[in-house]
């Protein structure tokens, strides 16, 4: 689905990732951790090719990434911003429909299909009660949960997400969390997101990278990256894993004065 050939990414004179090798497949489900400035964010820009790599290169479908249209990269992937900024009074229906864009290369209006698509997103999310409210009116976790439904009505094999659960109730983290593990599973969709729950992410995913924010970097599997020595080390705090029947808990050791 996508692959980094040799990347390497910069923040000013400051190394985040080297020489990236990293190969995601159909089906997988990718969790980027890290600690804060470890270039989790920029590394999702890049993928999604709204930012240029300091060194290497990035493919979709074995094609290099600025080789792709963008009418048709937004046809392959989603992108899931951390933030957002809503300047104008749109009803919430027209900021999931406005994903249907890139779908409409004969005609300028949105279809019934696309409303249809639309209103199925925002029933994913449980949202579809909000469709006629000012995107401006809502709370931080009803925002986020129709900016999902946006990116679920943009129907994209690889969906690219920095940190989907903020702002969520503990409810619907586990609930969207859910949603992609589903999608994965189900329909084959690929997903890579940012976060900073490692419980969220040991449950759902199935791969995860480690990023240590001065070039190094570790990919694999989640049974064998998040260990806890690992994690400790990539995170710069002390991590303990507590074996609770069939699942895995992650919690920061305490530091005792």
């Amino acid at each position: 689905m996508i692959r980094t050939y040799q990347l390497g990414l910069h923040a000013g004179s400051r190394k985040l990732i080297a020489n990236l090798n990293w190969q995601i497949d159909d089906g997988e489900c990718w969790s980027v951790i890290g600690r804060n400035g470890a270039g989790k964010s920029t590394l999702l820009r890049t993928l999604a090719g709204l930012r240029q790599p300091d060194a290497g290169h990035v493919t979709i479908q074995n094609r290099d990434l600025h080789e792709w249209p963008l009418t048709d990269l937004a046809r392959q992937r989603a992108f899931l911003a951390q933030a957002r900024n809503d300047a104008f009074s749109y009803r919430v229906i027209e900021t999931v429909l406005s994903a249907r864009h890139p779908y409409h290369d004969q005609h300028y209006w949105e279809g019934s299909d696309d409303q249809q698509i639309a209103l199925a997103s925002l029933a994913s999310m449980e949202v579809a009660h909000l469709a006629e409210r000012d995107v401006r009116s809502l709370s931080g976790g009803e925002r986020q949960r129709v900016a999902i439904a946006a990116m679920l009505a943009q129907d994209t094999p690889l969906l690219l997400l920095d940190e989907p659960a903020n702002a969520l109730d503990l409810a619907h983290q586990v609930s969207v969390m859910n949603l992609l593990a589903r999608l994965c599973r189900e329909q084959r969709k690929t997903v890579v997101m940012v976060g900073h729950d490692l419980n969220l992410a040991h449950s759902v995913s199935s791969h995860a990278l480690l990023l240590m924010g001065d070039g190094g970097w570790l990919a694999g599997p989640v049974a064998e990256v998040m260990q806890a020595d690992t994690l400790s080390d990539y995170l710069g705090h002390p991590i303990e894993i507590i074996e609770h029947g069939q699942r895995k808990i992650f919690i920061p050791k305490e530091d005792i004065a």
